[in-house]
């Protein structure tokens, strides 16, 4: 694995400095007014490249991490056992007997609830909810880098300190004034039911080889993901979570603007990005924020990046050239997410800030299942619902650039 990850890097190293003397023939070329077509093209195939390596390198590092790390198991209680057998036949047959009888046996034990048709289906069991999570959490960019809590309730509330308490200095002998009470205000998530609706033939279900709790995962996770990403991201709030980009956006500083609101900077043209633009956002975000930013964007723009160079005629995006230390703009990482738009007149296109102090994601425990052998025969629907929440929770941990209006 080690050797796998070297040549990687290697080949990471190998193709920026390609990289890099074909985009500074490229600007010569430009200086001088003359054609650069197919410098373009031979750069666009140079960052498909590092981008390509680049994702080798991360998942050879993760398939290492998860290696070295020992299994966990999950409730080594007699029901998870009992009740992932009756949960199977229930999935291959239809059969809800065995999930009836323990529901009756558990009755009064919140913990062990396994759920009814009426309630909207039964509950996975706890280590097939729990793969799913761990799943969705290598897919969706935002739950990677996100504070996410998981919740057994389907209400969350937080009191966010707007830090209107008075202090100050004062003498030994000098009188104490009166403080203020700190101002708080409350904040909830917008939450909201994803769902999948994955469908296999009764006799694929009757095939004692065929791993269902495979098949489903595989068969959700893709939908999951890509409903989740968007939400996080950009999502209106109306039966969803709202994404941190759908929130109000403002010039003013952090001490000016209100709170909930996101503090924007506009570039200076509608479809490109200088690097100055980037350093003003990094120390526009205070300074505790900055211990852990990154930057979010999408591979679009990660590309136009990778041109820029800072007043001194250095690069600034830098490859990671060592193990487990990922490439940088300005010595912070990057999250691509897909659903960032792209460099164009009046878009959102790049953000930067602490994300798991700026946007909480909210899981409500227990996926449910319900099975539907009737609406479309000869395939077996299982329709598979989670609920999902998410807000921003502090308005100055994350910044955005908006490129010029046309």
């Amino acid at each position: 694995m080690d050797l796998e990850i070297k040549n990687a890097i290697n080949e990471i190293g190998t193709a920026f400095n390609e990289f890099k003397k074909s985009n500074d023939e490229r600007l010569q070329k430009l200086e001088k007014g003359e054609g650069v077509a197919d410098l373009e093209a031979k750069l666009a195939q140079i960052n498909d490249k590092i981008t390509e390596q680049e994702a080798l390198k991360e998942k050879l590092e993760a398939l290492e991490k998860k290696a070295g790390r020992p299994g966990k198991f999950a409730n080594g209680e007699d029901h998870a056992e009992e009740y992932k057998g009756a949960f199977e036949l229930f999935m291959r047959k239809g059969d809800e007997s065995a999930l009836e009888e323990l529901q009756t046996k558990n009755a009064g034990h919140t913990s062990l609830n396994t759920g009814t048709p009426e309630d909207g289906g039964y509950s996975v069991p706890e280590q097939l909810d729990r793969n799913i999570s761990a799943t969705l959490k290598d897919d969706v960019v935002m739950r990677s880098v996100s504070n996410v809590i998981t919740l057994s309730t389907g209400e969350y509330k937080k009191l966010f300190n707007l830090h209107g308490a008075n202090s100050g200095w004062v003498g030994e002998t000098d009188a104490r004034p009166n403080t203020n009470g700190p101002k708080l205000t409350q904040i909830s998530p917008f939450m909201g039911e994803i769902y999948a609706n994955p469908e296999v033939t009764q006799k694929l279900l009757d095939d004692s080889f065929f791993n269902i709790e495979s098949w489903l995962l595989s068969e959700i996770r893709d939908e999951f993901a890509e409903q989740e990403e968007a939400a996080f991201t950009h999502g209106d709030g109306v039966n969803k979570p709202k994404g941190y980009l759908a929130y109000t956006m403002d010039t003013k500083k952090d001490d000016a603007r209100a709170f909930g609101t996101l503090q924007k900077f506009t570039a200076a043209a509608a479809n490109a990005i200088t690097g100055d633009e980037l350093i003003t956002m990094v120390y526009g975000l205070r300074k505790k924020y900055r211990r852990g930013a990154r930057w979010m964007m999408n591979g679009n723009t990660i590309a136009a990046i990778r041109k820029l160079k800072d007043s001194e005629g250095n690069y600034l995006w830098a490859p990671g050239l060592q193990s487990g230390q990922p490439s940088n703009v300005l010595g912070y990482t990057i999250a691509e997410n897909e659903e960032m738009p792209d460099v164009a007149a009046s878009q959102n296109a790049i953000a930067f800030g602490d994300f798991r102090r700026g946007y909480t994601i909210v899981d409500r425990i227990g996926t449910r299942i319900l099975r539907d052998p009737y609406t479309n025969k000869p395939f077996v629907s299982f329709y598979t619902t989670k609920r999902v929440g998410g807000m921003l929770t502090d308005s100055n941990a994350i910044k955005v650039l908006t490129l010029k209006s046309a």
